[in-house]
């Protein structure tokens, strides 16, 4: 097997409005990071685990379940605004002119923290088996499929989101293309689609999880349900 050298990155800022310090906030025994923080470390394949994060009080916490904090995130890369880019060419270049090299980045969102078991290990198997993979991304089946969305149109009226020509709104479901969203669990990305500003480059592959597998706490009810979830996995 191919062995690469792995940076696990938790970006935690501090600033979430949906729920106050959600990346600290109690979920079960223990703060939201900390499920990221050991899923990452349980994976002989990661060679590092860090947080980048632009906030004292959630540096200490992840310090405290064992995370590396070596920097502290700019404020510029630490608004609502800000892309997944900016923080992560941040960590690459910080480790670079260390003149330690990763092979490939890892995302690990808090907000996704309870993940199905060897995610990372399938993420680099489909790095090794695909030379030309640019990064690797999770993604479940859409709920509601956009051939069947609507938006406002004139008058009162709606309209297909999607235009065509012999209403594909109208197909019959068994015969409707598959379509996926992107999830939070994993984003495992090739060092050169970083230093070609991307974070995702051309060749996108997929790494498929079911909706009942999928926790993304963003609001307070979906971090009742990851309770309710934990719960029964503990049980």
């Amino acid at each position: 097997m191919k062995k690469y050298k792995i940076l696990s990155v938790i970006p935690a800022r501090g600033g979430s409005k949906s729920i106050p310090k959600k990346n600290i906030s109690q979920l079960g025994n223990n703060p939201l990071i900390s499920y990221s923080i050991a899923y990452s470390q349980k994976c002989n394949l990661v060679s590092k685990t860090i947080v980048s994060t632009d906030n004292d009080e959630i540096a200490s916490v992840a310090k405290n379940f064992g995370a590396e904090v070596p920097f502290t995130r700019p404020i510029e890369l630490s608004d609502d605004i800000s892309q997944d880019y900016g923080f992560m060419r941040h960590a690459l270049d910080f480790f670079d002119k260390q003149g330690i090299k990763y092979d490939l980045l890892l995302i690990l969102r808090p907000t996704s923290p309870l993940r199905p078991k060897g995610l990372i290990e399938k993420g680099v198997d489909i790095f090794i088996n695909n030379p030309g993979c640019s990064s690797v991304r999770s993604i479940a089946p859409v709920k509601e499929h956009p051939y069947r969305c609507w938006k406002d149109g004139v008058n009162g009226s709606i309209e297909s989101v999607i235009k065509s020509e012999n209403e594909i709104y109208n197909l019959p479901r068994q015969i409707l293309p598959k379509y996926y969203y992107q999830t939070g669990d994993l984003e495992l990305i090739h060092r050169s689609t970083l230093l070609s500003g991307s974070v995702s480059g051309a060749n996108i592959y997929p790494l498929m999880i079911s909706h009942e597998e999928m926790i993304d706490i963003d609001t307070q009810e979906d971090q009742k349900k990851a309770e309710e979830h934990l719960s029964k996995l503990i049980s």
